[in-house]
């Protein structure tokens, strides 16, 4: 172990290599290998939050007794790319997500996403230079989510295939490590090719009120209107995971040509956006609200719109996130 002003590096030796890892600015965890570098942020498994969340997804299924709740909780990139000699740098993902399912009514239906992913973890499923997953990654996920649900699911040979050349995502910043960035990537996403869609949304745009130390955020919606479900960002845009609806900051309705009779509500982080791309050939609508920015009360929300099925799709960070459950209940009050 060598002690670089605060960072701390390990030199990993494996069969075929020796990769870098190292603790970067934030905490990040950066495994160096060849000239590849893949940022990770670790879990902290805290005693109590995966209560609060599984207690907040159960009141959900309470108030909406005749509608299907799902819980998927996604892993994230350290689950599977941090050396197993490390492992305590980062706590076990399993055992966080095993804490929440473990607490969540049976009539909740989980999607158990590990076991999924880890059957594709050599291929592109999570962005080296981004905090996300990729769009792949996300289709795996959309397509064990369709055969829990018993739904329909379109084939990838069902979309076509865009990509942004010299993709440069988060981790970067997040670390403040230049190797990171070095080796851009490719981000590739899919549109669907087989299904006919529109899209509309609600626009929030954020100002900050209040005199000094006591400021708070006011989130202000804006009328609906019509918009592109998918936004094409040029090679070397460090915005590409934008793709998926121009981002978080909206509450997006999908109206699809699959008449199916089921309408899903996605309640759901960042990695929600591209795992909702996936299921236009699966549902009749799809309604996608951000955990952090929605203004309406989602049980009237659900109930305007016939929700048929609710699926909670947060990363295992944001699971963990005391603001996270704290926001999803306020929608219920609001």
């Amino acid at each position: 172990m060598v002690g670089i002003v605060g960072i701390v590096v390990f030199w990993v030796a494996t069969a075929t290599a020796q990769p870098v890892v190292r603790k970067a600015h934030r905490g990040i965890i950066v495994v160096e290998d060849d000239s590849l570098a893949r940022g990770m942020e670790p879990f902290s498994l805290v005693k109590g939050r995966a209560a609060e969340y599984a207690s907040v997804v159960n009141d959900y299924k309470a108030r909406l007794a005749s509608t299907r709740v799902y819980c998927m909780t996604i892993p994230t990139a350290v689950a599977f790319y941090l050396p197993d000699s490390l492992s305590g740098w980062s706590d076990s993902e399993q055992r966080g997500i095993s804490n929440i399912y473990d607490q969540l009514k049976t009539i909740v239906k989980t999607v158990d996403l590990l076991p999924v992913l880890t059957d594709h973890v050599d291929e592109d499923i999570y962005l080296r230079t981004d905090h996300h997953w990729s769009p792949l990654g996300a289709y795996y996920a959309a397509e064990a989510f369709a055969a829990e649900a018993g739904v329909p699911f379109l084939p990838l040979s069902e979309y076509d295939t865009c990509t942004v050349r010299n993709f440069v995502g988060t981790m970067q910043r997040f670390s403040r490590d230049a190797a990171v960035g070095r080796v851009p990537e490719n981000f590739v996403y899919y549109v669907p090719r087989t299904v006919d869609y529109t899209s509309n949304h609600v626009r929030y745009t954020f100002s900050t009120r209040g005199r000094r130390g006591h400021r708070h955020k006011v989130v202000t919606p804006h009328p609906r209107e019509d918009c592109d479900f998918f936004r094409h960002y040029d090679d070397g845009s460090p915005n590409a995971y934008s793709t998926f609806m121009g981002g978080d900051a909206n509450t997006t309705s999908v109206y699809t040509s699959t008449k199916n009779g089921r309408r899903l509500l996605i309640l759901k982080d960042s990695y929600g956006n591209a795992l909702s791309s996936f299921l236009f050939g699966s549902f009749e609508e799809i309604h996608v609200v951000d955990c952090r920015y929605f203004t309406e009360n989602i049980i009237r929300f659900a109930k305007q719109r016939n929700i048929t099925d609710v699926l909670f799709a947060n990363n295992l960070l944001h699971a963990y996130t005391p603001a996270t459950s704290q926001k999803l209940r306020q929608y219920l009050a609001q």
